[in-house]
């Protein structure tokens, strides 16, 4: 899994602190804990952020301990919902018809310049404009 820079979605952050999510939580966890331990931190969005907190507290995480946890994640690069990327993300949608949160996410990991995007919501495989869909859940990876 050596790559350039890597954008991580939600699914991938929640289900590495769901310890309820059997296999994914072990297997999340363990990539997770790789990427905090390479020379390049990963990219992720303010919207993986609000949405990995929503699901936390949903799943009955007390709020100071899902915002602490969420806030831990600011050390890697953040990127920020602003107008550009709004409308990036409007072409992306028309260009790929794919869902405007997945859009988002693949607008973020091109402002990100990611190579990668983790994620087991997008098809594992998938290539947009040359930013290659990685599930990290998928056994031998």
């Amino acid at each position: 899994m050596s790559v350039d820079h890597i954008f991580v979605d939600t699914n991938i952050l929640f289900y590495a602190h769901d310890r309820d999510a059997g296999e994914r939580h072990q297997t999340a966890k363990e990539r997770v804990l790789w990427l905090w331990h390479r020379p390049l931190l990963p990219s992720i969005s303010v919207q993986v952020l609000q949405e990995f907190y929503v699901n936390l507290v949903r799943k009955k995480v007390p709020a100071p301990l899902a915002r602490e946890t969420v806030t831990d994640y600011l050390a890697w690069n953040v990127i920020d919902n602003d107008r550009s990327l709004f409308v990036d993300g409007l072409r992306w949608k028309e260009k790929w018809n794919i869902s405007h949160w997945d859009a988002l996410i693949l607008a973020a990991a091109r402002k990100a310049k990611a190579t990668e995007i983790w994620s087991e919501d997008l098809s594992h495989g998938q290539v947009y404009d040359g930013i290659v869909v990685v599930n990290p859940l998928v056994s031998g990876l």
